[in-house]
């Protein structure tokens, strides 16, 4: 239908073809966006070169999302090769294995500071440069959260108040931003067999327990994530800024 045609999207946190900003891509390059892909790493560019180039993108620039001046740079370069963004994707996460598996009251001083800066904090970092990219062209910025910034979720501990710093900042981030033209929103995707998701222990279990109490008795799928994606980051989700819209099944209005 080309929802995106001409548009420019950037896309942070593609690891590989099972994540869930793979999802988002393939939703975007169906709709004729012009795709920009980071990654993080050496070891991560070996499985996201081939998907990135796959697709057409002509922009695949390493960014360590804790490191101000690579972050620069990549906002940088894609002055230089588009002028402007109209869509910037958040799609990272990152906290320590032991802040996982142990107790939340265990969690270490550093290991609460790595997952905060990485999964909540780089969102703004982004966002204030691409202000100066996206201001007057009805951009939109997309993060993905989880429902553990919600309720307790075992052995999602400081990602789930990572997450919940991320969910403020998403309020935060619209009101600011929503002046200059810019929407923010956050996708709480259920839980999905992705590369972040192997951290987190027993999660065959979760992946069960969905699935048995969502109202629509199954889990969700990286595509249903990439269809909200679509419908968040074009003109249809216009009026549509600082909300945290669950796709998960209905999973989460449930109570017993």
């Amino acid at each position: 239908m080309g929802l995106l045609k001409g548009k420019n999207a950037l896309i942070f946190g593609l690891a590989n073809e099972r994540s869930i900003a793979w999802g988002i891509t393939q939703a975007f390059k169906r709709e004729g966006a012009n795709l920009g892909i980071s990654y993080a790493g050496e070891m991560l560019e070996k499985r996201v070169r081939p998907l990135a180039e796959g697709i057409g993108s002509k922009i695949i620039l390493p960014c360590d999302v804790t490191k101000d001046e690579e972050v620069e740079k990549v906002f940088a370069t894609l002055n230089q090769e588009w002028g402007g963004i109209d869509i910037l994707i958040h799609a990272i996460a990152f906290a320590n294995k032991e802040d996982l598996s142990n107790p939340y009251v265990q969690t270490s001083r550093a290991g609460f500071h790595l997952a905060l800066d990485v999964s909540a904090y780089s969102l703004v970092a982004l966002a204030r440069h691409a202000v100066p990219l996206m201001e007057g062209r009805n951009g939109s910025v997309l993060t993905l959260t989880y429902m553990g910034s919600e309720k307790v979720i075992p052995n999602y501990n400081v990602m789930g108040v990572a997450k919940a710093a991320l969910e403020a900042s998403v309020r935060y981030l619209a009101h600011d931003l929503g002046p200059k033209g810019i929407r923010v929103n956050a996708i709480s995707a259920g839980p999905l067999r992705t590369l972040a998701a192997a951290g987190i222990s027993d999660f065959k279990s979760m992946l069960h327990h969905v699935a048995e109490r969502a109202p629509r008795k199954r889990n969700i799928d990286a595509e249903e994530v990439g269809k909200t994606a679509l419908y968040l980051g074009s003109d249809w989700g216009s009026a549509v800024s600082g909300e945290v819209l669950h796709v998960d099944a209905g999973y989460n209005i449930m109570g017993m």
